[in-house]
This record gives C-alpha cells, sequence and structure tokens, in this order.
C-alpha cells in the first residue's frame, strides 16, 4: 500500500489545498484525490512540483507499507478490466 502523506505536510506548513493548486499549477480535483488518498494514479511531474513547492523529499510525501495479504505472484488479484487472468 502507498500512503499519501500530503494532508499532514499541508497542515504542517498551514497551506490550503487551494493554495497548493495555485502554487504548482495542478488541478484542484487533482489535490483533492492525493490529498483524501483516493487517487490511482499520480504523475512524476506533479509529484516534483508537489515536492518543489512544500519543500519536501518524495519519502516524506509517499510511503510504502507492505500489504498484510500479498497481491502478486501466486496471489495475484485480479483487475476488474479482466486483462489479467489468474492461474487456475
Amino acid at each position: 500500500m502507498i500512503k499519501i502523506h500530503l494532508s499532514r505536510i499541508l497542515g504542517e506548513r498551514r497551506w490550503t489545498q487551494a493554495k497548493l493548486s495555485r502554487e504548482t499549477g495542478i488541478r484542484p480535483g487533482t489535490i483533492s484525490d492525493l490529498y483524501q488518498e483516493v487517487a490511482e494514479r499520480v504523475s512524476f511531474e506533479h509529484l516534483d512540483k508537489i515536492c518543489e513547492a512544500l519543500g519536501c523529499t518524495l519519502p516524506e510525501l509517499l510511503e510504502y507499507i507492505p500489504n498484510q495479504q500479498p497481491r502478486t505472484g501466486e496471489n495475484l488479484i485480479l483487475e476488474e478490466h479482466g486483462n489479467r487472468r489468474k492461474k487456475p
């Protein structure tokens, strides 16, 4: 699992999501998705702009937390679009 610490960092700096959006040029909806940790993907350009604007590093912004149940290899979880098939 990837934990996004944007809400904590913004709080520590007393920044609003709107201010971060203005400073980076990233759409408010995208900032909101990251803030609420519901984003399914994020671009390297956005990560670069966020880290630059907030004066933080990528490890401060994102954290990898191992999943309690593995989701790869023999435990591969099927994606809804059906492009991946689990071995029978």
